[in-house]
């Protein structure tokens, strides 16, 4: 029988295990497919684990992977409510299924069409939040002093992650907003849905794999493809052709790929998805547990488990 003793950060377990589950102190966890490889329990606990040395009562909370297969999110979401989680986090493929499944959700999760943080409701069911936008901004504004207002963006893919960014980079007043796929049949379908945000002028698609002349060349650069991510990939867009002022925020994360060398070789600052995590999970830690949420152990965590050198947050 599973107790709250002998649940473990790295062990990822399955709907199966809610038959038994343990209901002292509280429960969170990461709900994906697949869940292996995440490295959010061990950024949440280390969290924990600082804010119990003032509040004792954080010694008591747990956080855990779960697979949650695809097209299962429904009843995963009712048994979770059942087994008393306070509050889950979404990766794929779980962020855009989310929004109907969801009992309430804020504007921000309604707005962008993704949920990434679920908390639990008293009278059933989960509110939806989406704080990737909220993690991104930040890392932008702390890792390359930059600011979405006012900015040329050009994002990098148009999968579900990138729509949600894609929206919010929108609503936050940018310049203009350049999407680069290569799939051109999603990328239509990704600009015709987010025409009435972006209004006359501001909204471009592009091919991925010929980049038009009229690219701005400086501004701000989102790769939200899941190239870089794994050793050996190419780099999602070639940036020799791009001026060193040009500023690179990279999704991905955990080594130096084809991306960040190529942008500090032009002489361009480059940042990777480290940060973006790290700041999500702070904004998501606060909703679980309505107090202050200290960053840098949750970015120590996150630099040891994917073998990043320690940086400051």
């Amino acid at each position: 029988m599973l107790t709250s003793a002998k649940l473990d950060q790295d062990t990822v377990y399955s709907l199966d295990d809610l038959n038994d589950w343990p209901r002292d102190g509280v429960s969170l966890a990461v709900l994906g497919d697949p869940v292996a490889h995440s490295l959010s329990p061990r950024m949440y606990h280390a969290a924990l684990a600082c804010m119990a040395q003032t509040q004792p009562m954080f010694a008591h909370w747990h956080y855990v992977k779960m697979y949650v297969p695809e097209g299962q999110l429904g009843s995963a979401l009712e048994r979770l409510w059942e087994a008393g989680f306070l509050g889950m986090n979404l990766v794929l493929p779980h962020k855009v299924a989310a929004i109907p499944l969801a009992a309430e959700l804020d504007d921000n999760a309604r707005e962008v069409g993704a949920v990434n943080t679920l908390l639990r409701l008293p009278t059933g069911g989960y509110r939806g939040y989406n704080t990737d936008t909220y993690g991104l901004e930040e890392a932008v504004r702390r890792d390359l002093d930059a600011q979405l207002a006012g900015e040329d963006v050009i994002l990098l893919g148009a999968g579900g992650a990138a729509q949600a960014v894609a929206h919010h980079i929108l609503r936050s007043g940018c310049k203009s907003l350049w999407i680069g796929n290569r799939s051109q049949d999603r990328l239509a379908r990704v600009l015709d849905g987010l025409q009435a945000v972006a209004g006359e002028g501001r909204l471009h698609g592009f091919d991925l794999t010929n980049p038009p002349a009229a690219l701005p060349k400086t501004g701000l650069m989102v790769n939200g493809t899941s190239l870089g991510l794994h050793r050996g990939d190419p780099a999602p867009v070639d940036v020799s052709g791009f001026s060193p002022e040009l500023k690179i925020y990279d999704m991905t994360y955990g080594h130096e790929n084809a991306l960040c060398l190529a942008a500090r070789e032009r002489g361009i600052r480059y940042a990777d998805g480290a940060s973006m995590l790290v700041w999500q999970g702070v904004r998501a830690m606060e909703i679980y547990s309505e107090t202050a949420v200290p960053a840098q152990p949750m970015m120590n965590a996150v630099c040891a488990g994917s073998g990043c050198p320690v940086r400051h947050v």
